[in-house]
């Protein structure tokens, strides 16, 4: 398992809580910023890390700012990703079994290190529940990103 990272300067110090439980964990990773609390502008984070995920370089990212919203708009853009804001352990299971949500996205100002590494923990180690109709839902979700899609 390989995951990307990013995050602005609202959301480094969740995201520095998840660095230290993956390095604990022995789960490879790549932070692609920022590195401080300077002000930075999150689509760039977003942009790098989610480009990453959707060439295949990385199994699952994790992208944290102040509310998790703004970038996870961001990754978002980038063809082939689900992103997933989430705040509680029952969506961060839920993102990853029914929606193959590849990146999970966190707000600093919302939840807390602790909160972000049970989620991270959760995203990270729940598999896709492979059944037809998680199936169907994710080929209209492409279908939409293709512009292909027919109601």
């Amino acid at each position: 398992m390989k995951i990307a990272l990013g995050s602005d300067h609202g959301g480094i110090n969740i995201k520095n809580a998840v660095i230290k439980y993956l390095e604990e964990n022995n789960i490879e990773y790549k932070d692609f910023g920022c590195y401080d609390d300077s002000s930075v502008d999150y689509p760039v984070y977003a942009y790098k890390t989610a480009k990453e995920v959707s060439d295949g370089n990385y199994d699952l990212g994790i992208l944290c700012c102040g509310t998790g919203i703004g970038i996870s708009m961001a990754a978002n853009k980038v063809k082939g990703i689900r992103a997933a804001v989430v705040s509680d352990e029952f969506s961060a299971e839920m993102t990853r079994r029914h929606n193959n949500a590849n990146i999970l996205c966190m707000g600093g100002r919302v939840i807390d290190e602790e909160q972000a590494i049970k989620l991270a923990k959760i995203f990270i180690n729940t598999p896709f529940d492979v059944e037809e109709r998680h199936l169907k839902r994710l080929k209209m979700i492409d279908e939409i990103e293709k512009g292909t899609f027919v109601l």
